[in-house]
């Protein structure tokens, strides 16, 4: 019997994915909410809708949502909307319009090691509104709750390649953490599957298991530069945590708050998936110089 998924943040970075992925299987119908329909991948269905804004959410899961994903999260502060606007209360919107509709399932894409880091301002939304969703599987009104936890994107390493290009990679302590990224298709894929699972949450990365040397080496080898790795203390990562809320708006001292704290953990999940990091950076280096190349054309 066919099934129906609605995807919330469908036209981000893993939202498309998502999107993708259930496309692909048979015996689902996939619902992509957006906000306007220009730029939106392919669907079996767009619906408009605002996940800050509840009013336009009304009666877009009546007629009959299985499963309900969620990948709605800040990625970049804008639109004067924190956090808490958007990580928390944008998806127990789509959570309390879900309980109306009487959707069955529903799966929220988290991130790996939220616990240990709720202190922080963009973990904590995040943390809270996983606190209602087993909230909501506890008192019955969802049958079944998924929290995917990834260990984070390719996209995520670019500040890896960044910094080789410049000809020297700086690392907090003696970059020994490790982490598993994973790329968004290998991600939809997991996600897809563990849901089918019926897992409640799940730590979910890439295949390849790294140190942030490691990664730092192969950014390094994608460009053909010497590798040259700088140590830094990690007090001065501490320092910064400490420093950045009082010298930088929350736009900036946000993310970097989360990804300095990331630096000093091992972010490793279950291994999933076909992309390797290795490929992915030389991939990357490939489309620059194919892009340098092409623009030179032009201007000549």
């Amino acid at each position: 019997m066919t099934k129906t998924v609605l995807i919330a943040g469908a036209t981000g970075y893993l939202g498309r994915f998502l999107v993708a992925e259930y496309m692909k299987r048979e015996d689902w119908n996939v619902i992509a909410l957006v906000r306007k329909p220009e730029g939106a991948p392919m669907a079996t269905k767009l619906v408009q809708g605002e996940v800050t804004k509840p009013e336009t959410l009304k009666g877009i899961m009546d007629d009959g949502v299985d499963l309900v994903i969620s990948a709605v999260g800040i990625t970049r502060q804008r639109d004067g909307l924190t956090y808490r606007d958007v990580d928390y209360q944008a998806n127990k919107n789509l959570l309390d319009e879900a309980i109306v509709a009487k959707v069955p399932r529903f799966a929220y894409i988290h991130v790996l090691q939220g616990k240990a880091m709720a202190h922080i301002t963009a973990i904590k939304a995040k943390e809270d509104f996983v606190t209602e969703l087993e909230q909501a599987v506890q008192d019955g009104k969802i049958e079944l709750a998924t929290v995917i936890c990834p260990s984070g994107f390719f996209s995520d390493m670019q500040d890896f390649l960044n910094m080789a290009k410049g000809g020297r990679v700086y690392l907090f302590g003696d970059g020994s953490h490790t982490i598993n990224p994973i790329h968004g298709e290998d991600l939809a894929k997991a996600t897809a599957d563990v849901i089918a699972e019926g897992r409640a949450t799940v730590d979910i990365g890439g295949p390849d298991i790294l140190s942030q040397k490691d990664i730092a080496e192969l950014a390094f080898s994608a460009l053909g530069k010497p590798i040259k790795i700088s140590f830094v203390w990690d007090s001065i990562r501490i320092g910064l945590i400490k420093v950045l809320p009082w010298i930088t708006p929350l736009a900036i001292w946000g993310p970097t708050q989360f990804f300095l704290t990331a630096l000093n953990m091992d972010m490793v999940g279950e291994c999933h998936g076909t992309h390797h990091l290795k490929y992915h950076f030389a991939q990357a280096v490939q489309a620059e110089k194919d892009s340098d190349i092409l623009m030179s054309a032009k201007s000549s």
